[in-house]
């Protein structure tokens, strides 16, 4: 109630004081009514600045076979697939860089399959456009295929004129037509996944499940773009006899390490998707083709943490029906090694020979017969080892060993040596076969399973696989897509220096690379160089060296290469140079740890540039750093935490010691620790009674950081010096700025006091000049009345002449009649006649 009080009140006094000063309401009108027309004027001028966005121009060639619709018409696009039966979609945006490469190698792709599919290509960026409207694409270009009705079919692999036509080409066929038997046994051949569909075309010209399992092809390239998974059709019984297809309408999965399997219909429903499905599920392959997207992606990560991965960068073009000769040898490779024997089987287990490179294989007699498929292998130490095993021979020598009186305690145990194959260079001959285990024990269980038995003499590949624990996954990458990722394992930044010159074969100017990356382990391994004419010899020896029970292959480090630089107060080490820097027996080196995201490290540097300044006299110690991003190194020289400084001192490197890091690293406490644990740094012992130890040196650093911390107290003053001149000016500019100030506000004040002077002098006027006017018009009017009464004495004084003149005459008429009145009465009544007629006049001129 108060509220609604003092409101009233005060929109009165409001009221009331505009009410009084009138013209301030009017200015408050006049100025909110200039704003408001102030604002609209700019809003409008702001909407006219933005220029509209410039309407799209063709993205591609007239001359080149791709219906360009640049306006976004994406409506049209349905149309226009009609007219072919595989119609290809560019989604482009014309200011993207991969949108630009992509329009050549999609051109060329054109040129060659225009007869065959549509090629639409249209503009996704146009912001008016329908394609921008409908459309969400999380990058650019975009390239999907449709296959009559069938779609789409994104391709999602390099945008490469050969793999794009490669891609195009599986869509037009995804089918193979497999006529006789030969085609058949060559199309099952291969070691990529094959899928056989029976179906007979005399009964009708689309037997049913033919449709289905045509997009089940389509579904497959959908999931893979490559097509590593082939499909092919068979339209003849006695083709089909081949296969174990028990009916028409069948489909048949060809395995090659496992039985192959026939599509369940009983089981699962026979759609394209389930067909697919079935397919991705059960399919071996024994080698795999990778593609990084060439963007942030898990695809590399999600295939390494599977296990160790064979990395094989070869040269590759999907459209030569002959490829290198390298890739037939590297695919035979992948399925021998995959292919375990399918003989009789032992029970192995390996023992490694204390003090040798030989390994004492026990297995379980075959003459004893076994009950169960697990098997059990004795626990043998290296002190009861066998005769054969603890002195082995160069050849093969093995030997029975009995653990007690049953008649299934029959052991055999057998040890074999081979040289150390040097995957460095070309391999020796075959019959010096590098060692191999043939069984290992099994991971899920503490028990050893049945193993192929081995075979008499030198263990060969095939088979691999399953003698060994480290299990290897097969890769390849197109070398020239993927070059930069090999460079980064270890390849040679120069192609002609990653494959030796070899005029005489093929592909001597073509560029390959292989390397073992276990990423459970943090180690990469790396076969350099690979020779053309044994291919074949090198990667075996290479894997078989990995899976050796003893890995004999050498971690590859990455580093930096070393440039030729002049001599520093710090080395600079690397990977390469660490062993001959930091390992120099008669060297103490001092290392720092840094990496160049290290903010801390950064801190560090100008500290040991003084530390390696003050060392500097001292040769036989090394102020050296190694950055660890860059650089790999050693587990056992490695350290958990950066910054880390570490003295590696000479002749005692197994006694590296570890900067405390509970010590702050500063100059004082690295020449302390430096001076502790370092033999360089302090003097020779000298006679008796003479001065010893690593007091001189001590009083020359202290002497010297005395020095500096007398420079630094002189600095101090001199800076509280300029600090306190500065405080003086600015104490002064302070109080010249309040004179000012105040000086200011007296102008104000006068200037206030002068504007109120000039509003009531200003108003005094105005009222001045508003009496003037009104005195002006008052004189107007009274001038005009002036000139009337002026007219009006005048024919007053005219009339009164006329009326005196007839008086006259008429007394002179009454005095000749000789009437009785005096003349002086007579002339009296008269004149007071006269008077009053006169006075009637006049007052009737006035009021007319």
């Amino acid at each position: 109630m108060l509220r609604r009080v003092r409101v009233r009140q005060s929109l009165r006094q409001v009221v009331f004081l505009m009410a009084r000063r009138p013209e301030v309401l009017c200015g408050a009108i006049l100025l909110g009514v200039l704003l408001i027309l102030a604002v609209k004027f700019t809003c409008s001028r702001a909407k006219n600045v933005v220029a509209p966005a410039r309407p799209p121009v063709r993205f591609f060639s007239p001359e080149a076979p791709v219906v360009d619709l640049y306006l976004g018409q994406i409506d049209q696009v349905e149309r226009l697939r009609s007219v072919a039966d595989v119609s290809l979609l560019f989604l482009y945006a014309p200011w993207c860089a991969h949108s630009m490469a992509a329009r050549q190698e999609l051109q060329l792709v054109a040129h060659k399959l225009a007869k065959q599919v549509q090629f639409v290509a249209v503009n996704c960026w146009w912001s008016h456009g329908r394609c921008r409207k409908q459309r969400r694409l999380y990058q650019y270009p975009s390239i999907q295929l449709f296959f009559r009705r069938f779609g789409p079919i994104e391709y999602k692999g390099p945008f490469v004129a050969p793999y794009v036509e490669s891609f195009v080409l599986r869509v037009l066929t995804p089918l193979t037509y497999l006529p006789s038997e030969a085609v058949l046994r060559d199309f099952l051949s291969y070691h990529e996944p094959r899928v056989v569909g029976f179906f007979q075309f005399h009964s009708s010209p689309q037997p049913p499940g033919y449709l289905t399992y045509l997009r089940s092809a389509l579904q497959a390239l959908r999931r893979d773009f490559r097509g590593a998974v082939r499909f092919g059709v068979v339209t003849s019984r006695h083709v089909a006899q081949m296969l174990p297809v028990p009916e028409e309408g069948s489909v048949y999965l060809h395995r090659r390490f496992n039985s192959s399997l026939v599509f369940p219909r009983s089981k699962l429903n026979f759609t394209s998707e389930v067909i697919c499905s079935w397919v991705f599920q059960h399919y071996e392959t024994a080698l795999q083709w990778l593609q990084p997207p060439g963007t942030k992606s898990r695809l590399l990560e999600e295939e390494l943490l599977k296990g160790p991965a064979l990395l094989l960068f070869l040269p590759y073009d999907p459209l030569d029906p002959q490829p290198s000769c390298s890739l037939p040898q590297v695919e035979d490779m992948a399925v021998r090694y995959h292919s375990c024997p399918s003989g009789g089987t032992a029970c192995c287990h390996s023992v490694p020979v204390p003090q040798s490179t030989a390994v004492c294989e026990l297995c379980l007699d075959g003459t004893g017969l076994r009950t169960s498929s697990v098997c059990t292998v004795p626990s043998v130490g290296p002190s009861s080892l066998p005769h054969c095993c603890l002195h082995p021979s160069s050849s093969v020598s093995c030997c029975s060993l009995l653990t007690d009186y049953s008649a299934l305690g029959q052991y055999r145990a057998c040890s074999r040596t081979a040289p150390l194959r040097d995957t460095a260079t070309e391999a020796p001959p075959a019959t010096e076969a590098p060692l191999t285990t043939e069984a290992t024990q099994n991971e899920a269980s503490p028990q050893n399973e049945a193993l192929p038995a081995p075979a008499t003499g030198a263990v060969g590949f095939t088979g691999l696989r399953c003698l060994t624990n480290k299990t290897l996954r097969f890769y390849l990458l197109d070398a020239e897509l993927n070059w930069p990722l090999a460079v980064r394992l270890g390849a040679p930044h120069n192609s002609s220096s990653a494959v030796p010159q070899e005029p005489q074969g093929p592909g001597a100017h073509e560029r390959s690379f292989a390397a073992i990356v276990d990423l459970k382990d943090e180690v990469h391994y790396v076969l350099q160089p690979i020779h053309r004419a044994t291919l074949t010899q090198d990667l075996e020896g290479f894997i078989m060296n990995f899976s050796a029970p003893y890995n004999r292959l050498h971690r590859y480090l990455v580093g930096q290469t070393e440039g030729g630089s002049p001599p520093a107060l710090i080395t600079e080490v690397t990977s390469s140079s660490f062993s001959h820097t930091v390992l120099d027996v008669q060297q103490d080196v001092l290392l720092l740890y840094y990496t160049q995201w290290c903010g801390f490290c950064s801190v560090l540097h100008h500290i040991f540039i003084q530390l390696a300044r003050l060392l500097q006299p001292h040769s036989a110690l090394t102020v050296a750093r190694v950055n660890v991003a860059l650089n790999d190194l050693p587990w056992e020289m490695m350290v958990d935490r950066v910054p880390s400084v570490l003295l590696f001192p000479r002749y005692r490197k197994h006694q590296s010691v570890k900067f405390p890091e509970e010590q702050p690293l500063t100059l004082p406490n690295l020449l302390r620790f430096v001076l502790k644990h370092s033999d360089s740094v302090r003097p020779p012992h000298r006679a008796p009674g003479g001065e010893g130890g690593p007091e001189p040196l001590l009083r020359a650093q202290v002497q010297a950081l005395q020095e500096e911390v007398g420079q630094l107290h002189r600095a101090c003053e001199r800076l509280s010096q300029q600090l306190a001149h500065l405080w003086r000016q600015h104490h002064r500019l302070s109080q010249d700025a309040r004179a000012l100030h105040l000086h200011n506000q007296e102008l104000q004040q006068e200037r206030r006091s002068l504007e109120q002077q000039h509003r009531d002098k200003s108003r005094q006027l105005s009222q001045a000049v508003q009496r003037l006017q009104q005195l002006t018009h008052t004189s107007d009017s009274l001038r005009h009345e002036n000139a009337l009464l002026r007219l009006l004495l005048t024919a007053l004084r005219d009339r009164t002449e006329e009326q005196n003149t007839e008086g006259d005459e008429d007394l002179e008429e009454l005095s000749g009649d000789g009437e009785e009145l005096s003349g002086e009465e007579l002339s009296g009544e008269e004149q007071d006649q006269t008077e009053n007629r006169h006075s009637e006049q006049k007052r009737a001129l006035v009021t007319s």
